[in-house]
């Protein structure tokens, strides 16, 4: 960054001269989340298209946050060593051969081939994670950084709730088979009925890659921020730091928690309608998840402007006390009651990933990179959970018990936001 515009970042939200740089890092925010939580239609469309049972269907999510584990690290070396451009670029450029993977992967209908795909998105999504939400501190002043990032993050949940629209359109074709009517079928008719269905993923996904494509072109020819990635200070010496930084360590166990409560409640949303209200049919179930992802956008918006006034912490620990009572009437499975509960929880979820992120770096300066690193790592709770949520809907028969899981995770997040006010306050 000039030196003029370090003296117009001062006192501000947003550094005038950066304001077409930081839309393009806002709109990876919605890139990104398109690809998420298009794994929520995925896992009810994979039992469908390829015989899956919900167990099998959760290591969509296993396979998709293995990968943000293992390239997290990675990319935040590459920031270090190249910058934020550089790590923008590169996830950009995964994140498109992913997605058209997944063209081969339909018409093989293999479903290997589809979880290398997953990963191939997930190494990109986490390599535009690492970078953007820890580059959105060099576009202000960085007294504003969690309010920004929540901003930025507010057009996450965007792309959060128009991707189970997106899906229910595009990838749920409508036809729905019971199981004895499937048991019915021949052969030949199971294979046709099962390869229609696979090809419906092609669509969407050649036109995430068409985007990522086209974003990536204008961050190329884009003036940004320079940031401060690079340091003199021995990488070895860098990692002792990280270990001896309370609020890092605390943000990566709350993140792990977090994820895995956020992933594993979406992913099993669609089912859990199905069971809670089998009369409702895929699509509308779909519509039901994406009115739930508005509320967490809403979420976003409202909670950077209420964190003007009330302290982050306060309002993490609150909203998180908040989905412990809403998971609890969620799992008791209780008809529309317990739907509209599941729903609502998306609202609370908001803020939490953001707050917990922007907590976790302050202080770091050129330890930032690979800080966020550590904090992205943490996604692997994603990972964990909706198989484990699975396995507990297979014993049980069904979702509703499940969401005790997230219940816990919640708990945890509350314990969480009432220690680090209380280090704050300190």
């Amino acid at each position: 960054m000039s030196p003029a515009a370090r003296g117009s970042a001062r006192g501000a939200f947003l550094t005038p001269a950066y304001r077409w740089g930081f839309m393009l890092v806002v709109s990876l925010f919605f890139l990104w989340a398109l690809a998420n939580n298009f794994n929520d239609i995925l896992i009810r469309q994979f039992q469908k298209s390829l015989g899956l049972n919900r167990a099998q269907a959760g290591f969509i999510q296993f396979v998709f946050y293995i990968g943000y584990f293992v390239v997290a690290m990675p990319a935040g070396l590459l920031m270090r060593r190249w910058g934020y451009k550089a790590g923008i670029l590169t996830g950009l450029g995964l994140y498109a051969a992913g997605a058209l993977l997944f063209y081969p992967a339909s018409i093989a209908m293999s479903f290997g081939m589809f979880l290398f795909a997953l990963f191939v998105i997930a190494a990109g999504a986490a390599c535009l994670e690492t970078t953007a939400n820890a580059y959105t501190g060099a576009f202000g002043d960085p007294g504003t950084a969690v309010q920004r990032l929540n901003l930025a993050q507010a057009f996450n949940g965007l792309g959060a709730c128009i991707a189970p629209v997106i899906g229910g359109l595009l990838i749920f074709s409508g036809v729905e088979h019971s199981d004895t009517t499937l048991a019915g079928m021949s052969e030949a008719q199971l294979a046709a009925y099962r390869a229609a269905e696979a090809t419906t993923v092609q669509l969407p996904y050649l036109l995430l890659a068409g985007a990522a494509l086209l974003v990536a072109a204008a961050v190329a020819v884009t003036r940004l921020p320079e940031g401060r990635t690079h340091s003199d200070t021995p990488l070895r010496t860098q990692f002792a730091t990280l270990l001896r930084h309370r609020p890092l360590t605390g943000a990566v166990v709350a993140q792990f928690f977090y994820v895995g409560a956020q992933v594993g409640i979406w992913s099993y949303f669609i089912d859990f309608v199905k069971d809670v209200a089998p009369q409702v049919s895929e699509r509308n179930a779909a519509y039901l998840l994406s009115t739930s992802l508005v509320l967490f956008m809403i979420g976003r918006f409202t909670g950077t402007a209420v964190m003007s006034r009330i302290r982050p912490t306060t309002l993490l620990g609150a909203y998180a006390v908040a989905n412990v009572a809403l998971c609890a009437i969620a799992a008791t499975g209780a008809g529309w009651p317990a739907i509209g509960a599941l729903m609502l929880s998306s609202f609370f979820m908001s803020i939490m990933f953001p707050t917990i992120f922007a907590l976790g770096v302050d202080g770091l300066d050129t330890a930032r990179p690979l800080g966020s690193s550590c904090i992205i790592m943490a996604i692997i709770g994603g990972a964990l959970f909706p198989p484990l949520m699975g396995l507990v809907a297979v014993a049980t028969g069904g979702v509703p018990a499940a969401l005790l899981l997230p219940l816990l995770c919640f708990a945890i997040i509350a314990a969480y936001a009432w220690r680090a006010r209380r280090a704050i306050a300190a």
